[in-house]
């Protein structure tokens, strides 16, 4: 059978949160909150106050920051991270409790800094909080005492080694120890609310059942023997203030001779008292912390630890000035550190082409963040300062409109007589900035050309001869035909002038005509200026293929393409001749040698010499 709190076998009784054997959690108060304030001025913030006696202590900063808790008596001590030292994790004694400082240095964790301690503390404490950077919340949680108070008529009836309050009492003892039982009540009952009784261990023996016999106590032994101090035990530390007790045996009072423990009286056996040893301080040594996140998730970086200079007295390490550690090498403080190969920027892609054939477009490239091993991976991963362009502006040049022109239809629309032949014509935007144009302006290519195809016969009334083929093969056209004013003979019609039918209503002699949708059809511009006007120069003219709805098309037949350049003024260059311009002097052959056509009176009195000269010089430059 499992043995409870209370000591008894068989007991089930278990020590609730507020320490108390058997109890049911209402003799203790859980004090609990969160600090938010939001803080401006860097330093020491007071978080909150831990009260004399409390328990089960936990100050917890909510997530991971560049903040530091910070622990000290209310008398001003410094327990941990004091006048601006940062101590590493580990256990630190304060208020009568140890304490354990956490502060998860993982890359990887979002864990922030804590203070665990059980209690209780005998003396009131303060958290603080060292601001460097917003404050993420400071969880702090701790038991406090209830206000329940032991009774001492509850401690005069109750009977030996019965729990009081969910805790053991006294053992009945001799009259001496009941005089001290009844002043410690006393002492108890005059306690304010909310005193928390501490428990010593080992204070209060096991209940012993009623049934059962109390041993014999051995008979008195003569007075031969005594007890005597023959040493002490080892000292529990070699440096630094450690402790030990004296060591009491059994020995007979002439000889000194050490006998058996049962010739001496038990209840005269000295009780050992705890005394100091190494006194003398430990050597100081270099505490090294745990390095810090590196600077850098990639690429080379930095990362610092704290290195103190500290040393052990009376089992507590205590930060000390560094000179006392210069027998030591001291370690580094810094370390450069890389987790990884950064990612880099990769341009795929040349440019594209211009969005647009004219004016202001935009061109795009294909760039990517590459890992060291080649894979492409989320642009996070690189530099976003370093990123290379994918998307510019790009200006092809205003844009000029022309007028664009079919080929004229090859039918005439009158079988005989007048008729007419169709073109299409557009003005659309030109591509070809080498080409003098400005716009389309008002000078619009006529679209109907006249033709004949032979005169027709006719009889008094108007006449309506058939209507003709469409202009257009395809598209929209029209059709044209003979209405005339005629006198019907025998198998004959005679032609009279217009104004005999004037007072007959006239049939239409032009109607439109839709045969198909004409596809892709090359369209083109006007020829250009030649660029010379004599002894050979060119001419050019853009072709389009367009669609039906007028827009760029892929349809049309190449070999039925347009020229789009062409040779012009082909004869030869002759000087026009001036009448009036001749010799007035038989030597102006001279003053050509003399080099004088440069002055106007010799131009003009020798004006066929000297423009002679002067079209021979410019032929031979342009043949240069």
């Amino acid at each position: 059978q499992s043995i409870g709190c209370d000591d008894y076998l068989g007991s089930d009784k278990v020590i609730d949160k507020c320490g108390i054997c058997g109890g049911d959690n209402t003799a203790c108060k859980v004090v609990s909150g969160v600090f938010k304030h939001t803080l401006t001025n860097l330093g020491y913030h007071k978080i909150v106050e831990i009260p004399e006696g409390a328990t089960k202590i936990n100050i917890t900063e909510m997530s991971k920051s560049n903040n530091y808790l910070a622990l000290r008596s209310r008398s001003g001590r410094s327990i941990i991270n004091g006048n601006w030292a940062i101590d590493r994790p580990g256990r630190y004694e304060g208020g009568g409790t140890m304490f354990t400082y956490k502060r998860p240095n993982e890359i990887s964790s979002t864990a922030g800094e804590s203070f665990l301690a059980d209690g209780p503390t005998n003396e009131v404490l303060d958290v603080y909080m060292i601001h460097q950077q917003p404050n993420p919340g400071i969880h702090y949680e701790y038991i406090i005492p209830g206000e329940n108070v032991i009774s001492p008529q509850l401690l005069a009836h109750r009977r030996p080694g019965e729990p009081l309050n969910g805790q053991l009492g006294m053992p009945e003892s001799t009259d001496q120890e009941d005089e001290d039982f009844h002043r410690e009540t006393d002492t108890l009952s005059g306690q304010s609310a909310g005193t928390f009784p501490v428990i010593q261990p080992g204070r209060f023996p096991s209940h012993q059942p009623e049934n059962q016999v109390p041993a014999v106590q051995p008979p008195r032994q003569n007075r031969e023997h005594n007890w005597k101090q023959t040493g002490k035990t080892e000292c529990t530390t070699t440096c630094g203030k450690g402790s030990q007790y004296p060591v009491f045996h059994c020995v007979n009072r002439i000889t000194h001779e050490e006998v058996s423990e049962s010739y001496c009286d038990s209840s005269t056996k000295p009780i050992p008292e705890e005394e100091a040893c190494n006194l003398f301080p430990c050597p100081a040594f270099w505490d090294i912390g745990e390095w810090s996140e590196c600077s850098k998730t990639c690429g080379l970086g930095m990362q610092h630890r704290q290195i103190l200079c500290r040393q052990m007295y009376a089992n507590r390490t205590l930060t000390v000035q560094q000179y006392r550690c210069h027998h030591l090498e001291k370690p580094e403080t810094t370390s450069t550190c890389q987790l990884k190969i950064c990612s880099e920027w990769q341009i795929r892609t040349e440019w594209t082409s211009c969005s647009v054939p004219c004016g202001v477009g935009q061109r795009t490239r294909d760039v990517k963040c590459v890992s060291n091993l080649g894979d492409v991976v989320d642009d996070e991963e690189c530099n976003m300062k370093l990123r290379p362009n994918d998307i510019e502006n790009c200006d092809m040049g205003p844009c000029a409109k022309s007028w664009f022109l079919t080929e004229w239809s090859d039918r005439c629309s009158a079988e005989c007589g007048d008729g007419v032949r169709t073109r299409s014509v557009v003005c659309m935007t030109n591509h070809v900035s080498s080409l003098p144009l400005e716009g389309c302006g008002n000078n619009r290519p006529s679209e109907t050309t006249p033709c004949n195809n032979g005169p027709c016969a006719g009889k008094v009334e108007w006449f309506a001869g058939g209507w003709t083929q469409c202009s257009t093969e395809c598209g929209s056209g029209t059709q044209q035909r003979e209405v005339v004013c005629v006198r019907k003979t025998e198998g004959n019609f005679d032609v009279l002038n217009p104004y005999e039918c004037s007072y007959l209503e006239k049939p239409p002699s032009q109607q439109s005509c839709y045969l198909k949708p004409c596809g892709s059809k090359w369209f083109h511009t006007e020829w250009s200026t030649c660029s010379k006007s004599c002894e050979g120069g060119f001419r050019v003219r853009e072709v389009r293929c367009l669609s039906d709805d007028m827009t760029t098309s892929t349809q049309c037949d190449p070999q039925l393409k347009p020229e789009e350049k062409e040779p012009c003024n082909t004869q030869d260059c002759i000087p026009e001749i001036d009448e009036n311009c001749k010799d007035k002097y038989y030597n102006c052959n001279v003053v050509v040698q003399a080099r004088l056509c440069v002055y106007t009176y010799y131009k003009t009195a020798c004006c066929a010499s000297c423009t002679r000269v002067a079209n021979r010089q410019s032929g031979f430059l342009g043949r240069r």
